[in-house]
């Protein structure tokens, strides 16, 4: 029996039970009201009771029943049309193991939760409120473990994501790893009890710690499945504002750029350009502007710890992503990743060649480097109207500063906080906001065209970059494209064709020589579009993993703040009825599996 054959009978039958049910209750409901008002006995009401349950329990199944048919057949429509405008050949497509069911079934629950905006926006403030509650913690927990907890996170430790790295890998996948610890700001900034404060502080340096250790945990990954030090697709991701003791302090030196930057030509929107000499603050004698004493022997112990997490990284050759994050943090996070390009991503001095007889001098080409270049990874988010000014002048500084330049490339996920922070200037509520910008206008695009156009076009601008740089010795320039939108994925791969840095096969498959994916990656969330991560590795053939997945880790309790900040972070990747799309298609394999 087909799988649609199956679903019209079990559509059919859920129908049925529906309208039954519907039918069965009117007919009770006429009955209790043309029924004498003579008390019932409590047996009697007892078992009226049972008998609602039932009914209730009855009817829910069979609009649940319902529901799901009807996601499967769409979920199995819309695969269909996925395959049809986007087409691999078929010898072309990886053999890949079969995901268990339970898996498929997480899935379609996390993502019925997923599709309704309310109850992800609610999120932090129920699972708080259920957490401090004895006993429903518990369950809570429970729950979030075998649902969200097992779709996006890798693991309690850095050691126990290792199966599902070597899982993907085994599927050509790499992976970017991340200790995603969180703390509430407030109590980390000290406007909490005093003890309080004492054990966010605390947490601010076990990730410091965690982040090390993730670094080797990479590293020694990397050793046993590669040579030398090309062709590492186990990457570690960094988030500032979770290593300073008082993110606030990243949010006053930000203030502090923003009103000493000189200007620059051409101008670039907020919240601008780093400069060599952003952090001269930090060993300046005196106390500037918003900053505190407090502010910057923090910002001092922030930096020690990122220079030593470089330094480690350059020594076990681990790439490092440093994520962006709101706007009024990124002028202070784009200083310390400058700073940190700067130290660690330097390239080896050219040599100059002796004059020839024939009276000439000569540039010889500079000797390769042994250490992974570029090494520190910066995020550009194509939102900000600043984007691709920022991305042309980051480029041109790194060619004249000497050293290599990583770029990451995103859309970004913190839209709705940015458009009402920049709102909120000047209010009459009273409260005060969070955004920084001088600029009249938004630092953002009000317009989702506005930034999908804006991404397509650096994407063109960077894959030439990375055109303009194969040749070189030493790598000077790294993308990592990350994206979950299908039109950017397929423009990317057209462009390294097009631009010579593949061929194209009569499969559609692009072959990309190591020269071109040593500099370009592509990534998307753990968890999320496994369709479209598969597409990828389809269409794209390399000796080492041009796909990677974002994988967070972390202890449960420790990860619940990332997990309900992340869901409302992931509207942006899960609007325009992405999650519904999850959903369906999750639906769609589930019928197929047990009707086949």
């Amino acid at each position: 029996m087909s799988s649609f054959a199956l679903a019209g009978r079990l559509l059919s039958k859920g129908r049925s039970t529906a309208v039954c049910t519907s039918l069965s209750w009117r007919a009770r409901a006429a009955s209790t009201a043309t029924s004498t008002s003579a008390p019932s006995s409590p047996r009697s009401r007892f078992f009226s009771v049972r008998r609602l349950t039932a009914l209730g329990l009855v009817s829910a199944l069979g609009t649940g029943t319902y529901v799901f048919l009807q996601d499967a057949r769409a979920g199995a429509e819309e695969v269909a049309a996925l395959n049809q405008r986007n087409p691999v050949g078929t010898t072309a497509k990886r053999e890949r193991p079969q995901t268990p069911l339970s898996t498929l079934i997480r899935t379609y629950v996390v993502y019925s939760f997923c599709s309704v905006p309310a109850l992800v926006d609610l999120a932090p403030t129920i699972l708080a409120t259920l957490s401090a509650v004895p006993g429903l913690k518990q369950i809570t927990e429970a729950f979030v473990r075998v649902t969200f907890f097992d779709q996006f996170v890798g693991g309690d430790t850095a050691e126990d994501a290792i199966p599902l790295i070597e899982d993907l890998r085994a599927q050509n996948t790499g992976c970017l790893f991340a200790y995603s610890v969180e703390v509430d700001q407030d109590e980390a900034a000290g406007k909490g009890p005093a003890q309080e404060s004492k054990a966010a502080t605390s947490v601010y340096k076990q990730v410091v710690r965690e982040t090390m250790h993730s670094v080797d945990v990479a590293a020694d990954y990397e050793d046993k499945h590669t040579t030398g030090r090309t062709g590492r697709r186990t990457w570690v991701a960094i988030k500032l504002s979770a290593m300073a003791p008082d993110a606030e302090s990243l949010r006053r030196l930000s203030q502090y750029l923003v009103d000493t930057r000189p200007r620059i030509t051409p101008p670039v929107a907020f919240p601008g350009c780093p400069l060599p000499t952003d952090l001269d603050v930090l060993s300046s004698p005196s106390v500037a502007g918003p900053l505190t004493e407090a502010d910057i022997a923090a910002l001092r112990e922030l930096r020690e710890d990122l220079i030593a997490i470089c330094a480690r990284a350059q020594e076990r050759g681990v790439r490092l992503i440093f994520d962006a994050e709101y706007s009024w943090y990124e002028p202070a996070i784009d200083a310390f990743t400058l700073d940190m390009m700067r130290l660690f991503n330097k390239l080896p001095e050219p040599q100059t060649k002796k004059s020839s007889w024939f009276g000439r001098s000569e540039q010889a080409v500079a000797p390769p480097s042994e250490s992974v270049q570029p090494l520190i990874y910066a995020t550009y988010q194509a939102y900000l109207r600043r984007t691709p000014e920022y991305i042309a002048q980051s480029i041109a500084a790194a060619r004249e500063g000497g050293y290599s330049i990583g770029l990451k490339l995103v859309r970004g996920a913190y839209h709705p906080h940015e458009v009402a922070a920049h709102l909120a200037v000047g209010g009459s509520d009273g409260k005060q906001s969070l955004s920084i910008s001088p600029d009249p206008a938004p630092p953002v695009w009000t317009e989702k065209a506005d930034t999908d156009a804006r991404y397509n076009a650096c994407v063109r601008e960077l894959i030439a970059a990375v055109r303009a740089d194969v040749g070189n010795a030493t790598p000077t320039v790294g993308v990592l494209f990350g994206t979950h939108n299908w039109e950017s994925a397929k423009l990317i791969v057209d462009e390294l064709a097009r631009q010579g840095l593949g061929q194209m096969d009569a499969q559609g498959v692009v072959h990309v020589g190591d020269e071109a994916a040593e500099r370009v990656t592509m990534g998307q969330l753990f968890g999320m579009m496994a369709v479209l991560t598969n597409y990828l590795v389809d269409r794209i053939q390399s000796s080492s993993p041009f796909v990677i997945k974002y994988i967070p880790y972390g202890q449960l309790s420790e990860v619940m703040p990332y997990l309900s900040r992340r869901a409302i972070e992931n509207k942006s990747v899960l609007g325009n009825g992405a999650a519904q799309e999850e959903r369906r298609r999750a639906a769609a394999e589930i019928l197929a599996r047990i009707s086949g």
